[in-house]
């Protein structure tokens, strides 16, 4: 098994900090294929997307983005399509789904 980890992993570390309790750390984990991802993560975008619905960009798009790499390895997207993920009224869902997009139409 090769110990490779989505992009971001580090910096995920401390983006995941934002949703824990002073002084508590988030651990990466290995997954069973060999690869790292940083826990959190999915809670993390919960609360960005509830930001960016209530009208915070700038560091709240960035963050989201950041997530992206780990939320599909985990498996975030296969729950819904990206289209579906895109379509609706929650803006914040939205801008993860487009971000989604434009990650795996770059990598393909």
């Amino acid at each position: 098994m090769s110990n490779i980890s989505p992009e971001n992993t580090e910096r995920l570390s401390t983006i995941n900090m934002k949703i824990v309790a002073e002084g508590e750390k988030l651990p990466a984990v290995t997954l069973r294929d060999g690869s790292r991802v940083q826990t959190g993560t999915v809670a993390t975008m919960l609360r960005n997307v509830e930001l960016y619905n209530s009208g915070e960009r700038g560091s709240v798009e960035e963050e989201l983005e950041a997530a992206v790499p780990t939320l599909i390895k985990v498996g975030l997207f296969d729950l819904f399509s990206l289209d579906e993920w895109i379509s609706g009224a929650n803006p914040g869902r939205s801008f993860v789904g487009r971000c989604a997009k434009k990650y795996l139409a770059e990598k393909s």
